[in-house]
């Protein structure tokens, strides 16, 4: 059962364990879009069936396939642990509504050593990279939600758009933003993926005729888990083709650490009218 004293995210993404390899939880409204569950918010509430199945440990890599949209209610996963190391454990998961898919991930998940820089091998670090330069939260553009857009999930995080972006006009595929949850919450591993598919896609700024973009593929990568505070976040495309855009991204703690990345695959379709 979810935990009562938990933040609003924590117990959306609660599951139970259901008997071999099984696990029940419920995909809860509010955190979709135009009615469709949020691809991060889904990759959540997966990795946290996985995590369970692998003693709690927590997400390092997960790359989920989409295969039908994710209304609100309950689900099933089945919950695969194909390899449990001394540091690593490979874990694949089926969340299901009625016995139809509706996502298959597999992800590798760690014992916490990445957040411990006492390990000879996580206190080696050199980027190639900076957080994107950008006026402070107060600074930047809330969203909040309204009908038709944007979406409901807008309702369950802080976001801030850079004002270059807000308009969602600029011409060039890029996004960028402060984000966190309400209430509060702190962020931890599996917000993380929450926040790699979050905000509004790069398409929108390429002043393209398109309507949501739907995630068919996400790979996110927990680099540590962030310290308190904003996240600032930088989603960027190079190649919109053939009906599909990739969207890489990085989010940055507020200490300027990076904590997390992602590759996503998304349909572009055209905006309705």
């Amino acid at each position: 059962m979810p935990d009562p004293g938990a933040g609003p995210f924590a117990r959306a993404i609660a599951v139970r364990p259901d008997g071999d390899g099984r696990y029940r939880g419920e995909i809860n409204p509010g955190w979709d879009i135009g009615g469709n569950a949020n691809g991060g918010y889904l990759l959540a509430l997966a990795a946290r069936a996985g995590s369970e199945a692998a003693g709690g440990r927590q997400p390092l890599t997960v790359t989920a396939h989409y295969l039908a949209p994710g209304r609100s209610g309950p689900v099933a996963f089945d919950v695969t642990v194909y390899r449990r190391g001394s540091r690593l454990s490979t874990v694949g998961v089926t969340m299901s509504r009625d016995d139809r898919p509706l996502l298959r991930m597999l992800g590798s998940f760690h014992d916490g050593h990445i957040d411990d820089d006492s390990d000879s091998g996580a206190a080696v670090e050199r980027a190639e990279a900076d957080p994107p330069d950008m006026p402070g939260p107060h600074e930047c553009i809330r969203v909040e939600p309204a009908q038709p857009f944007p979406p409901p999930i807008m309702g369950k995080v802080d976001l801030r758009l850079h004002p270059e972006d807000s308009t969602l006009s600029s011409g060039r595929p890029l996004v960028r933003g402060w984000l966190r949850l309400r209430d509060g919450e702190p962020i931890d591993a599996f917000g993380l993926l929450l926040a790699v598919d979050v905000f509004p896609p790069t398409a929108f700024n390429a002043r393209l005729p398109v309507a949501w973009a739907p995630t068919v593929e996400l790979t996110a990568h927990i680099r540590r888990r962030p310290g308190p505070g904003w996240l600032r976040c930088r989603f960027t495309s190079r190649h919109i083709a053939g009906g599909f855009m990739e969207e890489d991204g990085e989010v940055w703690d507020q200490t300027g650490r990076l904590v997390a990345q992602s590759r996503q695959l998304a349909l572009v379709p055209r905006a309705a009218g």
